[in-house]
């Protein structure tokens, strides 16, 4: 119908004089209207997750936050895409943030992560967990989130294997049973963090800030705390073997 009454507002173009007033005021009607049709709302959630894919990572910086948020919003209110949306999500990080090598990489605890790997790890930081399907795992592994902003983010049982998390802010993050082996958190602030059960095989957390952490039954072995503060934190049944205090 709609293309109907366009065709015919053409045609009426070819007719009418060009300062018809009537005419301009459809003609701007025509077009205020096509831009509703058209605007995302208006689309199924399949054409805008599809759409989403599509143009997340391949335009600006602009439109990728506009993408996030659009997915965002679809996982918020369509379930049966929440999952699929957050493996979209770390994925879109893992490939636009890639890990580098300690040694590569200088040490600036203030570099930050770009506008939009920000944007998609705080969608996925405070994700509705009830909608994660059982036994399923976010993969961020080998990821360079230097100076991210995850405070009080969920990534309970999130695989960190070898991420680069220097100077992140991790102020009361549930990371329990987080797999953080070989990861680098120099720097890293994780006040009141829960990680219970985590492992941390490895891991370099120089200077960083566990004070009142949970850290019940984590394994420790081999990771580096020299100059960490760990005032009031829980070590109860960590495995510290060969762990490296400050001396």
């Amino acid at each position: 119908m709609l293309t109907v009454i366009i065709d015919a507002v053409h045609a009426m173009k070819n007719i009418l004089p060009k300062n018809n007033s009537h005419l301009s005021r459809l003609c701007l009607w025509i077009d205020d209207l096509q831009k509703k049709i058209y605007q995302p709302q208006h689309q199924s959630s399949k054409q805008r997750l599809r759409i989403a894919v599509e143009q997340l990572g391949n335009k600006t910086i602009e439109t990728s936050l506009a993408v996030i948020n659009d997915l965002e919003q679809i996982a918020q209110n369509h379930p049966q895409y929440h999952w699929i949306i957050m493996q979209i999500l770390t994925t879109f990080v893992r490939e636009n943030s890639l890990y580098i090598p300690q040694e590569e990489v200088t040490s600036n605890l203030k570099e930050k992560v770009s506008a939009d790997i920000q944007a998609a790890l705080t969608v996925i930081a405070r994700r509705d967990v009830n909608k994660d399907p059982e036994n399923e795992q976010l993969d961020l592994s080998h990821t360079d989130m230097r100076g991210a902003n995850l405070n009080k983010a969920n990534l309970k049982h999130t695989n960190l294997y070898q991420a680069n998390l220097a100077g992140a802010n991790l102020r009361e993050a549930n990371l329990a049973g987080a797999i953080l082996s070989a990861a680098n958190l120099e720097g890293a602030n994780l006040y009141l963090a829960n990680l219970e059960g985590a492992i941390l095989s490895a891991a370099n957390l120089e200077g960083a800030n566990l004070e009142g952490a949970n850290l019940y039954r984590a394994s420790l072995y081999l990771a580096r705390l020299d100059r960490a503060i760990l005032k009031d934190a829980i070590l109860d049944g960590a495995n510290l073997r060969e762990t490296k205090f400050s001396e």
